[in-house]
């Protein structure tokens, strides 16, 4: 029994993705499938477009055996961190054998070198990182720099440009130092990207991209737009999901965030994950010049603070994560397994899991209370406040509240 392992965000689930699944299964000769996907707001600092429930309906009917929710204090950090909570949730289970990851590159050694030289930091490099912090670069740019200079230097033949400029290359990296330092046996191979581009915003190819997608999908609420660019099951789910919510986006919670930084102002922000001094003083500051939430974020945002960022620290700032609970939960992580979806196959590999795993694994959500693990319900909490501020950004009949306890798994019918 070959098991494939996928950190994924499938938002929504698209013929990209579909391409990766199915070329990863044939590279590893896989009979099983596993993807770890972020709930209800993701990476970049953003909801989701659509609730957890439906990304893990897409994913199984798409393919995948069995999916298992990343939590909410992993899937909106940094792509270091979000890499290291999917691959540490995938090792955890003890019966992955292969992750695969798409990157614009395609090679795994090369990206292997990097990984090595960001784990292992020889003097130079770190010389070169420091001074480009120093200059007020942010720590992408800055990092970008200091390997261009290494490999340089050290005559490493990568073309450290056209690899580091790519954001599917740097996440491949993460996945890969995520591996090392957890000392993995899961092998690592990486697809290479075909298509449009990540952050293309028009839907020019039928491999689109997702963020070409959800621009289309959240200029009217129109399903049809999208058909040909997105797998049949993607459309169907859609569908389904559009006859309850709207599509949910970051413009969504402009009267949140204000309000919060009327009433909270820097006191509350600058415990919070990735604020550094003076950070918290600057949006507190562009909060009370402009009311407009893509106005404001802009306006903060500066060569060492991306947006990307901004929007994470917003969203951190709303669920209440700053960097000291952060600090405890990670030290104490993975504590659970939580299962949004699962066919057949799936349970088959619940199975083996529970056999080979002391992590325990959350099928009901209420269930996680018979524990009585503290660290459980600590990560576990920032799932149902991120949930319950889900559906709070969208215009749900009727509005949700507590909506994990009540919604299950999907499970596949034959």
């Amino acid at each position: 029994m070959k098991v494939l392992g996928i950190v994924a965000e499938y938002n929504p689930f698209h013929f990209g993705h579909k391409y990766h699944l199915e070329i990863s299964k044939q590279l590893t000769n896989s009979d099983y499938s596993i993807a770890v996907i972020s709930g209800s707001f993701v990476q970049r600092g953003e909801p989701s477009i659509i609730d957890k429930w439906t990304k893990a309906k897409m994913a199984v009917d798409n393919g995948i055996d069995l999916v298992i929710e990343l939590p909410f204090v992993f899937a909106t950090q940094s792509a270091e961190l979000f890499a290291y909570g999917g691959v540490s949730l995938l090792n955890s289970l003890n019966i992955v054998d292969y992750i695969s990851f798409g990157s614009e590159i395609g090679n795994i050694d090369s990206l292997s070198k990097i990984a090595h030289i960001l784990i292992n930091e020889p003097p130079y490099y770190k010389n070169r990182l420091k001074k480009y912090l120093n200059e007020g670069n942010s720590f992408s740019v800055s990092r970008s720099r200091a390997l261009k200079d290494y490999c340089l230097k050290y005559n490493t033949n990568l073309d450290i440009d056209n690899i580091i400029k790519s954001p599917n290359n740097i996440l491949a990296i993460e996945y890969l130092k995520a591996l090392t330092r957890l000392k993995s046996n899961i092998v690592p191979i990486t697809i290479k990207r075909i298509g449009s581009q990540f952050k293309d915003t028009k839907l020019s190819h039928k491999i689109s991209s997702a963020t070409a997608i959800r621009k289309k999908l959240l200029e009217g609420n129109n399903v049809n737009e999208i058909k040909e660019f997105v797998p049949s099951n993607t459309y169907i789910h859609l569908l389904e999901y559009l006859k309850y919510n709207s599509f949910n986006s970051l413009d969504n919670y402009n009267q949140i965030i204000h309000y919060l930084l009327r009433i909270k102002k820097g006191q509350g922000l600058k415990n919070i994950m990735d604020i550094e001094y003076g950070l918290e003083n600057r949006i507190i500051n562009m909060s009370t010049k402009f009311n407009d939430l893509d106005e404001f974020i802009q306006n903060i945002v500066t060569k060492r603070y991306p947006r990307s960022r901004i929007q994470r620290v917003l969203i951190h700032f709303m669920a209440g994560l700053d960097k000291y609970k952060f600090k405890e939960i990670i030290e104490f992580y993975p504590a659970y397994i939580r299962i949004l979806g699962a066919n057949e196959k799936g349970f088959e590999l619940l199975k083996k899991i529970k056999e080979r795993s002391n992590i325990p694994v959350i099928t009901k959500f209420s269930n996680y209370k018979k524990f009585k693990n503290s660290y459980i319900e600590k990560i576990i909490s920032f799932d149902k406040i991120s949930t319950d501020l889900f559906f709070l950004g969208i215009k749900g009949k009727p509005p949700f509240t507590g909506r994990d306890f009540y919604t299950s798994c999907y499970i596949q019918k034959k």
